[in-house]
């Protein structure tokens, strides 16, 4: 397997408090606040660097304040646009959650950001795509063929939901998708999950170190 700097991305997903400890009123990952370190790894390996953020309204149709309602499905999905799940309010715009990880680069640093779920009855999960029909895309394809990027090398939050939806949307749009497990963090065991991935084609490694046993081409270029 080869890395190549000139057309590999790198690709922070919803790396943001909100999923984190920081947070543990809203959606916090075992260790999600972690990753920070590893993310920046990431970046010395490619030429771009994309981000992504959940950012919602206080007004967000699909929030609930009982737990036990939490990821259960929406009654009358066909009612809004594009909502599945009821789910604690988290990442809600201007607040402390929806804030990246200190030690990220400013949203405005990246060569290119993305923010989802701007609208009350939206709530998607993959950076790639608006709407869980996938049908409007967030540009991120688009930047990527423009700039001849072939290869994204990715983490975030979490690794079984918005990290691992988009990595299958890369992969079934024709990319080289390479997920480092140090620089992502699950909700739920996710053995299986990996193997589902490893399937469709994506690679996995354990954290950059592992990138010495991969030849990179044009590092310095």
């Amino acid at each position: 397997m080869k890395i190549t700097y000139d057309t590999t991305a790198s690709f922070d997903i919803d790396a943001q408090k909100g999923f984190t400890p920081l947070c543990p009123d809203e959606l916090p990952v075992k260790d999600g606040d972690t990753i920070v370190d590893e993310l920046n790894k990431n970046a010395k390996y490619c030429k771009f660097r994309i981000g992504s953020k959940d950012i919602h309204p206080p007004t967000a149709k699909w929030i609930t304040k009982n737990d036990h309602e939490q990821g259960a499905p929406m009654e009358n999905p066909k009612d809004f646009k594009s909502v599945d799940l009821m789910w604690k309010s988290h990442c809600i715009s201007g607040t402390y959650g929806a804030e990246l990880l200190d030690g990220l680069p400013h949203p405005m640093e990246y060569n290119y950001f993305v923010y989802k779920g701007l609208e009350p009855d939206v709530h998607t999960y993959s950076p790639i795509y608006h709407d869980l029909d996938k049908t409007i895309t967030t540009g991120v394809i688009e930047f990527a063929k423009q700039n001849g990027i072939k290869t994204f090398l990715v983490g975030g939050l979490s690794l079984d939901f918005c990290v691992g939806n988009g990595v299958i949307d890369l992969i079934n749009n024709g990319f080289e998708v390479i997920v480092n497990l140090s620089s992502t963090k699950p909700i739920f065991d996710s053995t299986e999950y990996i193997q589902k991935l490893k399937n469709m084609g994506v690679k996995f490694i354990n954290d950059v170190n592992d990138i010495t046993n991969i030849e990179i081409i044009d590092l310095l270029s």
